[in-house]
């Protein structure tokens, strides 16, 4: 990367040799910074890391579920008030629902909105009794209006049927005659009146699938370098010595090692394509 510094050399040796300086300066100074970012990044994460994230799913307090010796030890599942928000794409990006996510002990088995059962906690208080277990702990007034219940984020808009998978409330998709429904339905209506498609459903639970195998990645790799670091290290060392060796041989034997180097990689991938 870089040559010898501020070497001034006679004329008499050689006019190529005359006044050679430092090259690369920047990019060995980008290197250094990046390294030193990676030290850091890995040095937060050892801190902060909290491994319990995961074998439990947090809500959106960062409160576990089913933890033991926690309000959430009988709530073991993780329940997203508006699903269809984790249909949007930026779910990737962000490794995150857009939605508020609340621990619960079972999922919803019916279809409902919150105007619904508004209209009809009027002449059956029992409606409420089973729609409040999806809302935020403390909260038991039905009468409020549905738009700051909303945006107040105190109870879900709806509830569709869903069952656990994952410790997660998916929509319980079944397959009939080749027609993707969920509770004999292909179609559904939001708390705007607004109707839905099943399909919209899957697509948002494929999004939550997308953060969990995102996740499971990045855990993978984590794992497997804590389990092989030493291993990586041996190979950084071995590859640094034979690196040294290699410069030191190209000294003495550039036209060799250039042709060896150009014959075994056409050898090798010969050798590839016909394997």
């Amino acid at each position: 990367m870089m040559e010898m510094c501020a070497l001034h050399l006679p004329h008499s040796l050689s006019p190529l040799l005359f006044y050679r300086s430092c090259t690369d300066v920047l990019c060995c100074v980008l290197f250094i910074i990046v390294i030193f970012g990676y030290v850091a990044l890995g040095t937060v994460a050892w801190i902060h890391g909290d491994p319990r994230k995961v074998i439990y799913p947090t809500d959106s307090s960062g409160q576990f579920c089913g933890q033991k010796g926690t309000p959430n030890a009988k709530k073991t599942i993780l329940f997203y008030f508006n699903i269809l928000k984790c249909a949007s794409p930026a779910v990737l990006i962000n490794l995150q629902c857009p939605t508020t996510q609340m621990c619960v002990s079972n999922c919803p088995d019916r279809f409902a909105t919150y105007t619904d059962m508004q209209l009809q906690y009027r002449f059956n208080k029992s409606h409420w009794e089973y729609y409040k277990q999806f809302c935020k702990p403390g909260f038991n007034n039905p009468k409020k209006p549905v738009a700051q219940v909303l945006r107040d984020e105190d109870c879900p808009s709806m509830i569709v049927p869903s069952r656990p998978f994952l410790q997660r409330c998916f929509p319980d998709f079944i397959t009939r005659n080749g027609t993707l429904t969920v509770a004999n339905k292909t179609a559904f209506k939001d708390a705007l009146d607004t109707a839905r498609s099943v399909t919209e459903l899957r697509d948002a639970a494929n999004g939550i699938t997308g953060i969990l195998d995102a996740k499971q990645l990045g855990m993978k790799v984590v794992e497997d370098y804590a389990n092989s670091w030493y291993w990586i290290v041996i190979g950084l060392i071995i590859a640094l010595v034979v690196s040294l060796i290699f410069i030191l041989l190209l000294r003495f034997t550039a036209g060799f090692l250039l042709w060896f180097i150009i014959i075994a990689v056409i050898v090798l991938v010969a050798y590839g394509i016909w394997h």
